[in-house]
C-alpha cells in the first residue's frame, strides 16, 4: 500500500501545470480523460461463501475488524466521491448482507445529495429476510451471483449448499420489480470452463422474463485456480447462444458500460458479457473501488492502493482526501495488462477486492 506522503509528492508533480483549484474541482478525471462518477464500496472482506473463483481454497486471512472502515467512514468517503460527482455507487463485499448495520449505512448513502442510483451486488442468501429494508433504504438495483442452477455444482462451486434460498432472493426481486419499475433484477454468471460453460443456454432462458443475465469471463486474482484455459471468451458464449435460439438482437449501450447486451427476440429480459479478458473496455472505465480496509483502488486489476482509511485516522481533510483520490486517478494506466500478462501480476483476491 502506498503511504499518503509518498502519493501527495506525485499528485505535486503530475499538477505543476495546474492550478491547486482546478484540480480539486476535476480530481476524478483522469489524465486520459476518463470521468469516474461510480463507485464500488466493499462493506466487508467476509462471506457465507467459498467461491472457487473468488476465495482461494485454503481460504484467507481476514483483518481485525477495527482494519475495517467504521460506518461514519464509509459515508464520509461515499460523501466525498458524491460531491465530486459520483452519482451511482454498488455496495460489494466478501458479502455484504453479512456486515451488521447494512441497511442503515445503506440509508445513510442513498440519502446524499447528488447520488441517483445506490446498488448492492450479493450472492442472494440472506436477502429474502433484508430486501424489504434495503429497498427501503435506497437499493433499487440487486445484483445476484449464481454461477449455476443445478443444487449439486452449486455446493461445489461455491462450496456451501444454498441454491434454493438464492432462487428465492432473485423471486423476490422479480416480485419487486413488477410493482415498481426502478427496480431491477440482475443476475452475474461467472463462466469457467469445463464447470459451468455448459449451462449458458439454461441461464439465457431465465431472460424470457424481464431479468437481466450477465455472464463474466474468468479473471485471474490470488489463488483463484485461474489459467488461460479455464477463460470462455465472449465469442465462444455467442456462439453456444446463437446455436440454441438463433439470431440475437444487439442492445446498444453507453461507453462505459462493462458489459455487451443482447436480447433473444421475444424474450422480455436481456443477456449480457463482461469479457475483461479477451474484449477490454479499459477505454471507457468510469469506476474506482474502495476496499473494506479503505484501500483506495482505481483498477480492478492493478496492485496500487491508497488508503483513505489511514489518511482519515491522521485528520485528513476532506481536500486532503479528494487529493489523494486525484492523484491516484492520475496514475492509472490507459489499459489493463494483457491476458498472458495478468496472471503474473500480484493482486488480492478477489473476496478482498469486492465484487
Amino acid at each position: 500500500m502506498i503511504c499518503v506522503m509518498g502519493v501527495w509528492e506525485t499528485f505535486e508533480r503530475r499538477a505543476r501545470a495546474r492550478t491547486g483549484r482546478e484540480l480539486m474541482a476535476d480530481f476524478l478525471t483522469d489524465r486520459f480523460g476518463r470521468r469516474h462518477n461510480y463507485l464500488r464500496l466493499s462493506l466487508t472482506e467476509r462471506c457465507n461463501l467459498r467461491c472457487i473463483y473468488c476465495m482461494p481454497e485454503d481460504g484467507v486471512e481476514l483483518g481485525p475488524r477495527a482494519t475495517y472502515l467504521s460506518d461514519d467512514e464509509l459515508v464520509r468517503v461515499a460523501s466525498v466521491f458524491v460531491r465530486g460527482g459520483v452519482d451511482k455507487i454498488r455496495l460489494t463485499g466478501g458479502e455484504p448482507l453479512v456486515r451488521k448495520g447494512v441497511e442503515e449505512i445503506a440509508r445513510r448513502i442513498g440519502a446524499l445529495e447528488g447520488l441517483k442510483r445506490l446498488s448492492i451486488t450479493t450472492n442472494g442468501l440472506l436477502l429474502p429476510e433484508r430486501l424489504e429494508a434495503l429497498y427501503a433504504a435506497g437499493i433499487t438495483e440487486f445484483n445476484i451471483s449464481i454461477d449455476t442452477l443445478v443444487r449439486e455444482r452449486f455446493t461445489e462451486i461455491a462450496r456451501r449448499d444454498g441454491l434454493e434460498k438464492v432462487r428465492r432472493a432473485i423471486d423476490m426481486v422479480c416480485a419487486l420489480a413488477e410493482q415498481d419499475e426502478r427496480v431491477r433484477a440482475k443476475i452475474n454468471c461467472v463462466v469457467i470452463r469445463g464447470v459451468n460453460d455448459d449451462e449458458i443456454a439454461d441461464f439465457v432462458e431465465l431472460t424470457r422474463a424481464p431479468i437481466d443475465v450477465r455472464f463474466i469471463e474468468h479473471m485471474p486474482f490470488d489463488g483463484n485456480g485461474w489459467s488461460k484455459a479455464s477463460v470462455v471468451s465472449m465469442a465462444e458464449m455467442l456462439e453456444l447462444i446463437r446455436a440454441k435460439f438463433g439470431e440475437v438482437e444487439v442492445i446498444e449501450g453507453h461507453p462505459s458500460d462493462t458489459a455487451k447486451h443482447w436480447r433473444v427476440p421475444g424474450f422480455s429480459g436481456q443477456f449480457g458479457v463482461i469479457a475483461s479478458m479477451t474484449t477490454p473496455f479499459c477505454g471507457g472505465c468510469n469506476r474506482v473501488r474502495v476496499l473494506a480496509d479503505g484501500a483506495l483502488k482505481v483498477c480492478l486489476f492493478g496492485s496500487r492502493e491508497v488508503s483513505l482509511r489511514d489518511a482519515m485516522r491522521h485528520h485528513a481533510s476532506d481536500e486532503e482526501l479528494r487529493a489523494l483520490i486525484g492523484a491516484a486517478l492520475q496514475g492509472k494506466h490507459e489499459n489493463h495488462a494483457g491476458l498472458d500478462l495478468l496472471a503474473e501480476l500480484p493482486n488480492r483476491p478477489m473476496i478482498k477486492i469486492g465484487g
